[in-house]
């Protein structure tokens, strides 16, 4: 995916968000704030964004997300319901209509067999409705696999309204 296309995407999901008067918060861990940056690029994203946060540690998603130490001793901070608890307590804590996680291993170490590098999962609450899904990018290496599952972020969000228009 070029530039320019990141650029489109991320301007089409700002728009979205602004036509609803809907805010944005993301909740990241192995994509350190990409995500939001990539919003931050378009203009008006202070319209849309009050708050993100990047909770790497597991002990940051449990104090500032509200996520379960159970969920994460159970399932790992890599998981679809670690994501979702993500999605959701970033909801709570910015008060937004929007919320995204994003929690995985972008390598080059790190994995598993259950979940190789380039595993990533992702919680999208919108407006109160919750879904959960998981990538495997592969080994692209940490930058690559950080920036598809920004691209993945962004696709989700643009095809989100799509689908309900």
């Amino acid at each position: 995916m070029t530039q320019d296309q990141r650029y489109a995407i991320a301007e089409e999901v700002v728009d979205r968000l602004m036509e609803r008067g809907w805010r944005i918060s993301f909740a990241e861990s192995c994509t350190g704030g990409l995500a939001a940056a990539r919003l931050v690029d378009i203009p008006n994203a202070s319209r849309v964004l009050d708050a993100s946060i990047v909770t790497y540690a597991n002990e940051a998603k449990t104090h500032f997300l509200g996520v379960s130490p159970q969920t994460l001793e159970a399932h790992g901070a890599v998981s679809e319901e670690t994501a979702r608890e993500m999605a959701e307590g970033i909801c709570r804590a910015a008060g937004a209509e929007v919320g995204v996680a994003v929690s995985g291993i972008a390598g080059p170490s790190g994995g598993t067999a259950e979940k190789p590098v380039g595993t990533v999962c992702f919680g999208f609450c919108i407006n109160g409705i919750t879904k959960t899904v998981t990538r495997r990018f592969g080994a692209l290496g940490r930058r690559q696999v950080r920036e598809a599952a920004v691209d993945f972020v962004f696709d989700t969000l643009k095809s989100e309204w799509e689908d309900r228009t």
